[in-house]
């Protein structure tokens, strides 16, 4: 392919070497360079590629993509040296080129917000699926190709692989994809390049401010509303109180969902649902559609989740019958994901990581009613003090017992951070118990089980791993559940 077919929608100019350079490939990553591609020179958090401009061409590269002056490095190496102003966005762009625009292929759906993209893409997908529709999904916890399933690195991957998958699922004869769109893709432009069918916003609330992400809330929501101004059509949480903001300069057509009368898309007569071993939700869908529904999930949260994955469907045609199935069947790894290991007790194992999810987690299963509410949690390592306190002093106003234990305490010691929460809890009087070790905390929690209690395993979800020092730990709490009792841990 001709350099200048791959610059199509970009401005650049071309300071060294010509245009027509013939280009076999596009590269970002500086070990993966073969010869005649096209070297595109981004700076990461550790490393700027325009250093290795030089390297690259010595390996063979074609032609490089700068957003500074590197010419005076080739001295006499023929390379095509191209400047724009941003790399990161013209890889965008030259990837989606390079792979034939494949987002044109499918039907793209783009989720956003703090909560819930996980679970409504998966919902989302499962709907598709059910109506016959072929369905790919990018995401926090995996990327789905047809057969194919890959673990995520990124909730939303680097513009080059997003393509690469694009183009994957094109050839495979899938008709839609639905992903997930971070705030930092968004920042990072790994989403440009194309267009998305349908933009969704689920809700928004202050996360992922501090050192390496957002600098401020205001600039987290400005990142969110990025996608508006990048889609057809939006569908957007009309209850949620920063949807204006999120919405200001959109370019697409919007509809609204919600439990408010004024949304075009209603959840009415939400009734819970509870048995052993089950907590879900009843409720009826109003407006745009008219039906009753089930999540085999609790709380107006996933009344939300479901809800937005409705208002989506909708415009693919899909049956009712088609849309009850797929929400009642829909299971999410990590996210109110129920291990059924006794009808006595109720096992959920959810990703809650912030003070924000653990207090709409705990306050939902609150309504319950349950004998115990049992919460095990940890914090993760080199992220922000503030959030342990947080997380502590919620645990300790909603749980009746708190297990204080490790998550991934990366290159921190686990107890410093036990300190810590454990600050949190001593505000609000609630009962604790701290155990280090977290399957030792796994142990405790079903091995002192009581009839009626309702048990959450927070902040890992859908990981399997822990991360100490610097390396990662096979560690999946459904295995350490499995090993426990196989190995005769005794529960009620």
């Amino acid at each position: 392919m001709k350099l200048i077919d791959l610059l199509e929608k970009l401005e650049y100019r071309c300071e060294r070497g010509s245009v027509d350079t013939e280009i076999t490939g596009v590269c970002y990553d500086s070990r993966k360079v073969t010869p005649g591609c096209l070297f595109v020179c981004m700076a990461g958090a550790n490393f700027d590629g325009h250093d290795f401009a030089a390297g690259a061409a010595e390996q063979g590269a074609a032609a490089v993509v700068v957003s500074r002056d590197v010419t005076g490095l080739f001295e006499e190496r023929e390379v095509t040296v191209i400047r724009v102003e941003n790399t990161r966005y013209a890889l965008a762009f030259l990837s989606a080129a390079w792979f034939g625009h494949p987002a044109k292929k499918l039907t793209v759906i783009g989720i956003t917000g703090t909560k819930g993209k996980t679970t409504t893409s998966y919902l989302v997908r499962s709907i598709l699926e059910h109506a016959g529709i072929r369905c790919g999904l990018v995401g926090t916890i995996e990327t789905i190709i047809g057969d194919e399933v890959h673990p995520a690195v990124n909730t939303t991957p680097e513009s080059y692989v997003l393509q690469e998958s694009f183009a994957r699922m094109a050839a495979v004869g899938l008709k839609a994809v639905v992903m997930e769109v971070s705030s930092q893709a968004l920042m990072l432009y790994r989403t440009q390049g194309f267009v998305f069918d349908y933009g969704i916003f689920t809700n928004l609330e202050p996360d992922h401010i501090g050192a390496n992400e957002h600098a401020s809330f205001e600039d987290y929501l400005a990142c969110k509303s990025l996608l508006f101004r990048q889609c057809r059509i939006g569908i957007v949480n009309g209850d949620d109180a920063h949807t204006e903001k999120v919405l200001e300069g959109h370019t697409c057509e919007v509809e609204t969902y919600g439990m408010g009368v004024s949304n075009l898309l209603r959840a009415e007569n939400l009734q819970l649902v509870q048995g052993p071993g089950r907590l879900g939700v009843a409720f009826r869908v109003a407006g745009l559609l008219e039906m009753e529904a089930e999540v085999p999930t609790p709380g107006r949260f996933s009344v939300y989740n479901a809800l937005c994955a409705v208002a989506v469907c909708r415009h693919f045609g899909v049956e009712k019958e088609a849309i009850r199935r797929a929400l009642a069947e829909a299971k999410v790894k990590g996210r109110i994901e129920k291990v059924e290991i006794s009808p006595k007790f109720t096992l959920l194992i959810d990703y809650a990581h912030n003070a924000m999810a653990l207090e709409s987690l705990l306050g939902t299963l609150r309504e319950y009613r349950p004998g115990r509410l049992v919460c095990l949690f940890g914090c993760g390592g080199n992220r922000a003090r503030q959030r342990r306190f947080e997380m502590g002093e919620v645990s300790g106003k909603l749980a009746d017992l708190t297990v204080i234990t490790s998550d991934n305490p990366r290159f921190e010691e686990p107890e410093d951070i036990i300190r810590d929460i454990r600050t949190g809890i001593d505000r609000t009087g609630g009962a604790y118990v701290e155990i280090c070790d977290r399957r030792e905390a796994v142990a405790y929690v079903i091995s002192h089980a009581r009839e009626g209690d309702i048990i959450v395993l927070a902040g890992k979800g859908h990981e399997d791993y822990q991360e100490i020092k610097g390396k990662k730990y096979p560690m999946d709490e459904r295995e350490i559940i499995r090993g426990l009792l196989d190995g005769g841990l005794q529960h009620i």
